[in-house]
C-alpha cells in the first residue's frame, strides 16, 4: 500500500503526516536538542511548546533515580576512571563548616572560699594564742609577784591584818627545833624548825579552810622558803588549823612550821589567803 501525500482523511481532517522523516546526511533532526533523544510518537517537524506559566507543577516522580548534584536531569555522571589514583582525604581546613567554638570554662569559685575561710580560721587562732599568751604571762608574773611578796600589804606582830576573807595575826616565833611531834610520831628537821605562830579569823560570809601551801618567809638573804605541810600535821597534833572548814566570825590558832638552814634567820612572813591573793608581809624581828 502506497503512501498518498495529496489524500485527505475523511471528514475534513488533515491527511495523515509521515511519522517522521530522516534529515540530510549531517544536518541534525530539526526537533532534536542537544543530549536529549527524541520522544516517539512525537511530531518532529511541529513547532516547539512554549511552557504554560499558569500549569499546575508536576509532581516529581518519586521512583526515579536520584539525580547527581549540580548537573541537568538526564544527564549522567561521566564513569569511573579505575586507573586513576585514589584521591586524598580532605584536610581539615577544606571544610567550609566549622566546628563549634566552645565557651571558656569558668573557674569555680568554692577554692577561694575555702581559703578564706582557712585563712580566717589561722588568723583567729593566731588572736586566740596570742591572747591567751599575753594572759597568761600577766597572770603567771602576777601570781610570782604573790609569792615574793612584791604585792603584799605591809603588817606587824600582834596586829590583825586582813587579806581576803582572812584575818592574821602573828604572836611569835621560835626557831633552831630538830624534830617535831612527840617520842611515837615525830619528823627529824633536814636543818632546823622554825615554829611561827599563827591565828587565822574567817571575817568573810562564807565558810572558807586555810592551808599553808601559799604560805612563805624569807631571811635576811631574800632566800625564800616554803612551809613544810608534813612537818606542820606533827606540830599542830592538839590543834585544829590547817585543812579544815572556818566559819565566818570563827578562828582557828596553829603553827606554821619551815625547815630552813641552821645559819638562816628568817626576817618576815607573807600570808595568803589563797595563791591568787596579794597577801601581807609581817616582820618576824
Amino acid at each position: 500500500m502506497s503512501y498518498d501525500a495529496n489524500q485527505r482523511s475523511p471528514y475534513g481532517q488533515q491527511p495523515h503526516q509521515p511519522p517522521f522523516s530522516q534529515p540530510a546526511y549531517g544536518q541534525p533532526h530539526p526537533a532534536a536538542r542537544p543530549g536529549v533523544p527524541p520522544q516517539p510518537g512525537a511530531d518532529p517537524y511541529a513547532p516547539p511548546q512554549a511552557a504554560d506559566p499558569y500549569a499546575p507543577p508536576q509532581a516529581a516522580d518519586p521512583y526515579a533515580p536520584p539525580q547527581p548534584y549540580g548537573r541537568p536531569p538526564g544527564e549522567s555522571m561521566p564513569p569511573a576512571d579505575p586507573y586513576a589514583p585514589p584521591q586524598p582525604y580532605a584536610s581539615p581546613s577544606q571544610f567550609s563548616q566549622q566546628p563549634p567554638q566552645l565557651s571558656p570554662r569558668k573557674k569555680p569559685k568554692w577554692p577561694w572560699i575555702l581559703g578564706g575561710i582557712i585563712l580566717a580560721g589561722v588568723l583567729g587562732c593566731a588572736g586566740l594564742f596570742a591572747f591567751v599568751l599575753g594572759g597568761t604571762g600577766a597572770a603567771l608574773n602576777q601570781l610570782d609577784g604573790n609569792s615574793k611578796g612584791k604585792n603584799a600589804a605591809e603588817g606587824k606582830m600582834n596586829a590583825p591584818i586582813a587579806d581576803g576573807t582572812f584575818e592574821f595575826t602573828v604572836t611569835g616565833m621560835k626557831c633552831g627545833v630538830a624534830e617535831v611531834g612527840d617520842d611515837v610520831l615525830n619528823q627529824q628537821a633536814q636543818g632546823q624548825y622554825c615554829l611561827i605562830d599563827v591565828s587565822v579569823k574567817n571575817v568573810g560570809k562564807s565558810a572558807a579552810m586555810f592551808t599553808d601551801i601559799s604560805q612563805t618567809a624569807f631571811d635576811a638573804g631574800g632566800n625564800q622558803y616554803s612551809a613544810d605541810s608534813g612537818a606542820g600535821v606533827y606540830a599542830n597534833k592538839d590543834s585544829s588549823t590547817f585543812l579544815q572548814q572556818i566559819n565566818p566570825g570563827n578562828t582557828v590558832k596553829g603553827r606554821l612550821v619551815f625547815d630552813v638552814p641552821p645559819a638562816a634567820k628568817l626576817t618576815s612572813i607573807v600570808l595568803h589567803e589563797s595563791m591568787f591573793s596579794a597577801g601581807v608581809k609581817i616582820p618576824l624581828s
